[in-house]
């Protein structure tokens, strides 16, 4: 018998999808479904969790004025 889950609806560029899927490929256990190039389904109760690891992820890979200073110098 089918289990209904509830989920939420994600539109997100191609670079985001890739990055909350990676995430997903770890656990298995947050896409519920891939729809299109800008759209999954993710379960209810790990948005916060997809939010968290995301803002980590693009503050890790976010370029900051200081690093180019500290490049300069060098």
């Amino acid at each position: 018998m089918p289990r209904a889950v509830k989920g939420v609806l994600v539109e997100c560029d191609p670079s985001i999808k890739a990055l909350i899927l990676n995430l997903d490929s770890k656990s298995h256990n947050i896409v519920l479904a891939d729809l299109d190039e800008e759209h999954l389904v993710i379960e209810e109760r790990m948005v916060d969790h997809v939010k968290r690891e995301l803002d980590a992820q693009l503050a890790e890979n976010t370029f900051r004025p200081a690093e180019l200073e500290d490049i300069q110098r060098k």
